[in-house]
């Protein structure tokens, strides 16, 4: 039990229920349904996040044994060759599982597995590595498109989105250690304002009418009262109570970690800003008429919330 323990201490087993709703959102973009590949796709995000887990302590342990000496490396629990071995494995599971899925998807993994290591092995100390965490995040998004569809461009709006959020957690998180200036909290309760603000702006479809008829003088459809129908309007409420329960997740561990950015409430922070990317997923379906998608994504946070009080995800 107590190997096991350590094992899923050192993977954050609970930030695992964040990883589906990558590829997820990224088909719905596509505004495709999801398939086969999409859990090819998923298998290879679940296997390179956890890579990144184990490569991430591998290569802070030297700073852990110091600020953390309760993390399974520098505690003895777990063997730093052995962590490094997984993660190497893991980072080859992660490309075989893509490459299954098509070389498109294969196209997206292999950076992606680049991006993860690059950060964990130099640029997490540096002022690249909240924008390389964040292009790993957007790839892991573009992944599930590519797998499904064959074409990642399509999602690259909700990439975007999804990268920034995780830029914003990482820079957070950069502090939680020692604790910081309140500038990193506050900047990522400005970026979650921003992200609700965008991802639950509704779209006004295209105008319509019929074509002028001869003698028939054409009659230009009112911008200002579009035309929708139920399930237009079902999509956009799902949207916004989803965007509010994304911007509910984080508001309050920032606004905390704002005021008083000791290392407790930092790091309490971080976790609501990894948990908050679950419902921002499934926003991000939402918005792109996958309401069954944004629905089974959503269904994830309650389950990573529940094991997040068994082992912490930072």
């Amino acid at each position: 039990m107590r190997r096991s323990r350590a094992w899923a201490e050192l993977l954050r087993l609970p930030a695992l229920f964040s990883v589906p709703g990558d590829a997820l959102a990224g088909v719905a973009a596509t505004g495709s349904a999801p398939g086969s590949r999409t859990l090819l796709a998923i298998g290879s995000s679940l296997c390179l996040y956890e890579a990144g887990m184990a490569l991430n302590d591998w290569a802070d342990r030297d700073i852990d044994a110091v600020e953390r000496p309760h993390r399974p490396l520098p505690s003895g629990r777990v063997r730093p060759a052995t962590a490094l071995a997984a993660a190497c494995a893991l980072t080859g599971a992660g490309l075989v599982l893509a490459a299954r899925a098509g070389r498109p998807a294969l196209a997206v993994a292999a950076p992606l597995a680049a991006t993860v290591w690059a950060y964990d092995l130099g640029l997490k100390h540096t002022p690249a590595g909240p924008v390389a965490m964040g292009a790993a995040r957007g790839l892991d998004l573009l992944l599930g498109a590519a797998a499904t569809t064959g074409q990642a461009r399509p999602a690259l709006p909700s990439a975007a989105l999804l990268g920034t959020h995780t830029l914003a957690v990482t820079t957070v998180s950069r502090q939680e250690a020692r604790g910081g200036s309140p500038l990193a909290p506050l900047a990522a309760l400005a970026t979650t304002a921003l992200l609700t603000r965008q991802v639950t702006r509704r779209s006004t479809p295209p105008t319509t009418g019929r074509r002028p008829e001869t003698g028939t003088a054409h009659r230009p459809t009112d911008r200002r009262w579009p035309a929708r129908h139920p399930g237009q309007d079902s999509a956009a409420l799902l949207t916004t109570a989803l965007g509010a329960a994304y911007a509910a997740t984080t508001a309050r561990p920032y606004f905390h970690a704002a005021l008083n950015p000791s290392p407790p409430l930092t790091q309490r922070a971080v976790g609501a800003g990894i948990r908050a990317t679950i419902p921002l997923q499934a926003t991000l379906a939402a918005r792109s008429r996958g309401t069954a998608t944004s629905l089974l994504i959503a269904a994830l946070a309650p389950l990573g919330a529940r094991f997040a009080k068994k082992v912490s995800v930072t």
